[in-house]
């Protein structure tokens, strides 16, 4: 798939306030700092697309970014920021799961994971919530390129030994590097797969 033109449309906390209509939503998703900003923008070929920052936890609303005139790349709060207040992750959390729940035309949840790190807690049952709720998603390693590919590969596969404890099967996985482009063309041809299901599949929820 092309990316042929990327631009940001709108920022809210309010899932009701989202864009109308029936085009197909990808969103990403994944703890704070894991590179989800630079991916975006590796992904439309856009330096600045999305904001990036070295301070974790700074994406705090639901962004849309509208690509190629047709579809949208969605830029959700990252979770398990313990720096901030309680009340403030408790927010975050109601942004993310009315989200995630209600939102009828997000087709599928992009879970943004670390290669450097071995199996997180929180991104497990992250994950866990996902499949009780019946949401479809696939994993993205992030910063292939920060690590050995043999410590990379070993973490990668201890996230499969963990899923599959609870999991008959795993969901779709990627590898990405943000600073050389690895997983691009695997991560676009997925999304341009699913963008060929029939939009009328989507409707808008109902409040």
């Amino acid at each position: 798939m092309q990316i042929k033109s990327a631009k940001f449309e709108i920022s809210n906390s309010n899932v009701n306030k989202c864009p109308a209509g029936n085009r197909h939503e990808y969103a990403f998703i994944g703890r704070s700092n894991v590179g989800k900003s630079s991916l975006i923008n590796m992904l439309t070929g856009q330096r600045k697309l999305a904001m990036t920052s070295a301070t974790p936890g700074k994406t705090t609303l639901i962004n849309h970014f509208l690509i190629n005139d047709d579809w949208y790349i969605v830029d959700l709060p990252g979770y398990g920021y313990a720096q901030r207040s309680k009340s403030d992750r408790e927010k975050l959390q109601h942004i993310i799961e009315d989200y995630v729940l209600e939102r009828a035309q997000m087709v599928t949840l992009f879970v943004l994971v670390d290669s450097r790190h071995k199996p997180q807690k929180i991104d497990l049952e992250f994950m866990e919530w996902l499949g009780e709720n019946g949401v479809p998603f696939s994993i993205v390693f992030t910063k292939i390129d920060k690590l050995g590919r043999i410590a990379a590969q070993t973490n990668i596969e201890s996230y499969k030994t963990e899923l599959l404890k609870q999991w008959e099967e795993l969901p779709p996985v990627f590898v990405t590097s943000s600073e050389r482009g690895d997983g691009r063309e695997e991560l676009l041809n997925y999304i341009e797969e699913l963008n060929n299901l029939p939009k009328s599949d989507l409707t808008q929820p109902t409040e």
